[in-house]
């Protein structure tokens, strides 16, 4: 799977869903909950798989990316579809 970094913008570009190996739809959801439910599939995870987050919560923008910093996990891509924020990590032995 190739990622080709941080992309603060997708545009209208859809993503290509089947590259990723967990799909979270967190959308509608408030704060904590996109957070609180990314830590969850990743207890789950394998390690290598990768999992992409979507969520129309403002505070995910904040909360995600700091998460993955403290915990050490990659933020492979982010951006925003039409009103959706999305986020791409990996799972990784820490």
């Amino acid at each position: 799977m190739s990622h080709s970094g941080l992309s603060s913008k997708a545009g209208s570009k859809m993503l290509d869903e089947k590259q990723y190996d967990v799909i979270l739809d967190a959308k509608e959801e408030r704060c904590p909950m996109p957070l609180l439910k990314l830590k969850l599939a990743l207890a789950k995870m394998s390690e290598g798989e990768t999992i992409c987050v979507y969520a129309t919560d403002s505070g995910s923008l904040r909360d995600i990316p700091h998460f993955l910093s403290l915990v050490g996990l990659p933020l492979l891509q982010q951006g925003e579809l039409e009103g959706t924020f999305f986020f791409v990590t990996c799972k990784r032995e820490l």
